[in-house]
């Protein structure tokens, strides 16, 4: 199993994993933010999986996608593998609105993160508990 990256678990909660990835919550309630982390070891970025992994990763991202934009109805939907600050292969999926505190402009460095209390955090994993994504397993030790 690939560890994942320190600044990760530091701006993120873990909150399960797909057959591939591991799914974190960014710990920032001005959006909603979701990070796959592909459990593979020394991958910056996406072509240097193997096709099936490609594959897999694709699948994981959608259906994360279609979930968070069902759940949330966002306006718009980013996704993103940047990993200019955190080389390890990770993909943002960010629901945006309309009326968030950085509309239109990306979310990096445009407000202090508003971390999950602990209601909002256990609100926020029921969501997930009762989607029953398929593939997805929740994370039992938080």
């Amino acid at each position: 199993m690939a560890e994942i990256h320190p600044q990760l678990l530091d701006d993120c909660i873990i909150l399960g994993r797909f057959q591939l990835c591991h799914l974190l919550l960014m710990n920032d309630r001005n959006y909603p933010w979701c990070i796959l982390v592909p459990d593979r070891d020394n991958t910056r970025e996406i072509y240097e999986l193997d096709a099936e992994d490609r594959q897999q990763l694709l699948s994981e991202s959608c259906l994360l996608s279609e979930f968070l934009m069902g759940e949330f109805r966002g306006d718009k939907l980013n996704v993103a593998a940047l990993g200019n600050q955190v080389p390890q292969l990770h993909l943002h999926h960010i629901v945006r609105f309309e009326t968030d505190p950085a509309w239109p402009a990306p979310v990096w460095g445009r407000n202090p993160p508003l971390p999950y209390t602990d209601d909002a955090l256990a609100e926020f994993r029921s969501l997930f508990a009762l989607a029953r994504l398929e593939g997805f397993e929740t994370h039992l030790d938080g």
